[in-house]
């Protein structure tokens, strides 16, 4: 089995991620991406922001030691949510999964919540696994695919224990 670990990000890691945020295939999978995935201006100052702000945990995902995506937590609106992006060469082999539950258990608040295009099986299947639920269904632009999809709510409760 790979061994699977959730490391800060670097400065070292921005163009591994930002290679990984602009493959096509992943992008229609995610459907909720940057405007332009091409702009690495924009993308240079989203991290930025992202690693600047006090409420955003984000990991580098790796497997057996090498970079294959990352993972976040981030507070909207009051709710706590989870995001992940594995890279291609790291599909199918639950990277996704271990690094979705690595990024949980460092996440103390619950409920947790994350979203995924209902078109995406892989993520949804992902999210299962890990033990999130459905709780609502919207429709709105995903820059993406170009056009208005339905994305699904998730949530992951407290445990009875309180955890």
């Amino acid at each position: 089995m790979n061994h699977i670990e959730l490391r800060p990000v670097d400065e070292d890691d921005l163009d591994a991620i930002f290679e990984m945020m602009r493959d096509r295939e992943a992008i229609a999978m995610a459907a909720f991406t940057a405007e332009d995935p091409d702009d690495r201006a924009a993308f240079d100052a989203w991290v930025a922001r992202e690693l600047a702000s006090p409420g955003v945990l984000s990991f580098v995902v790796t497997e057996n030691g090498g970079f294959a995506g990352t993972a976040a937590s981030f507070t909207v609106d009051g709710d706590r949510e989870v995001t992940y992006w594995i890279a291609r060469h790291a599909w199918g082999r639950g990277v996704a999964t271990q690094a979705l539950r690595l990024l949980v258990s460092r996440e103390p608040i619950r409920p947790l919540f994350a979203r995924a295009a209902a078109h995406n099986a892989a993520s949804i299947a992902v999210l299962t696994k890990v033990g999130f639920t459905e709780v609502s269904r919207n429709v709105d632009y995903a820059p993406g695919v170009g056009r208005e999809i339905e994305e699904i709510v998730f949530t992951l409760p407290p445990a009875l224990d309180g955890i």
